[in-house]
């Protein structure tokens, strides 16, 4: 079975073929099925479509907290005990400011995310205001999660020169109903079929880790198949106290990739992103991930700061990849290094801890 389906792995997406359900259980399943084969596998397909290119992704969380949904991972929600720092939007300079960082971090995609269900027609003009005045300012991609949305907001979007906007699904069908009442799997569908009938490429991901089976996470993968999201943020819950969730559930750092791994047989032209929990979740194994993803998160997540640029940026180095921006990742790195620490001789005491 081992070689009969790493070779049906690594030869669905370029026969342009589907991945089979039980093929797909057994990615994640199957422990005769060597992981760092699986990994091999993936790195094929990623390679044909993506080369050695990383795409970088800033997110700046434009507003925050005062949600009135009830997303039992989410730290902003109104079942959450966790302490925030919370914001109504930020003022444009604000939000220009931390376009310009973005572009000169080397970001290929900045990402503005809004707390709440959705927002305003008169909210959305301004959004649509600010994402034109990034666009001239910055040679940069413009992502936005505004929330529910209807075709007409998702025009005005598209209008102003929206790249990508962003809903993720975040489990399936059959499992939403344990992670948020407030609204349905359905209604986050609707939004990404009014962002696609508009004409904007659409960004839906996943969360593992909230109790989901297998199936579920199967289903979800072949859900963002069908519905052709272009890209495919795939975070691990972070159990941060005070989320209504108390934990996550079975993730170890083989278990992480294999999910990575499926998510890049299923969706073999989408650009998948190792998202939030990468460094709690994958730990030592963090770098075989981007053999099978192709776009990352700097400067940390919604309400959780993340490994240090510097680190994330020398680990796409030291793999041999590059990353797609105006700027060089050795001038960067170059940049970053100034103000590195400089090695430290071990001291008398590091040295001899226990002499007498």
């Amino acid at each position: 079975m081992t070689k009969d389906l790493i070779t049906k792995l690594m030869a669905f997406p370029f026969e342009r073929r589907a991945l089979m359900e039980e093929d797909a259980l057994s990615v994640l399943n199957a422990r005769e099925v060597e992981t760092l084969s699986l990994v091999h596998a993936a790195y094929q397909v990623r390679c044909k479509h993506f080369g050695h290119e990383v795409t970088v992704h800033i997110l700046n969380n434009v507003q925050n907290g005062m949600c009135p949904e009830d997303c039992r991972y989410c730290a902003q929600s109104i079942s959450s005990k966790v302490q925030l720092e919370e914001y109504p939007m930020k003022s444009e300079n604000e939000i220009l400011a931390e376009a310009k960082a973005a572009h000169e971090q080397g970001a290929f995609r900045y990402c503005m995310v809004f707390s709440g269900t959705g927002p305003s027609d008169e909210r959305v003009e301004k959004i649509a205001g600010i994402v034109r005045e990034i666009k001239s300012r910055y040679a940069i991609e413009v992502c936005v999660s505004p929330g529910v949305i209807t075709f007409k907001q998702a025009k005005i979007l598209k209008g102003a020169g929206l790249d990508r906007l962003n809903h993720n699904l975040n489990t399936s069908r059959n499992h939403y109903s344990k992670i948020c009442t407030t609204h349905t799997f359905e209604d986050r569908l609707a939004t990404l079929f009014a962002a696609k009938d508009a004409g904007l490429k659409i960004c839906s991901g996943v969360i593992i880790g909230m109790g989901e089976s297998l199936e579920d996470v199967v289903d979800l993968a072949m859900k963002l198949r069908d519905v052709k999201a272009e890209s495919i943020p795939v975070n691990f819950l972070i159990p941060i106290p005070g989320i209504a969730l108390k934990g996550a559930v079975g993730l170890t750092p083989d278990y992480c990739l294999r999910v990575l791994c499926l998510f890049r047989f299923l969706n073999p032209q989408a650009e998948i992103r190792i998202a939030a929990g990468r460094e709690m979740h994958l730990r030592s194994l963090e770098p075989l991930g981007m053999y099978v993803a192709n776009s990352i998160f700097l400067q940390g997540y919604l309400n959780v700061k993340g490994s240090p640029d510097i680190r994330t940026l020398q680990m796409i180095k030291d793999l041999g990849f590059t990353i797609k921006s105006e700027l060089k990742l050795d001038d960067i790195l170059n940049m970053a290094g100034e103000n590195r620490s400089s090695l430290q001789l071990k001291r008398a005491e590091d040295l001899r801890p226990y002499r007498i």
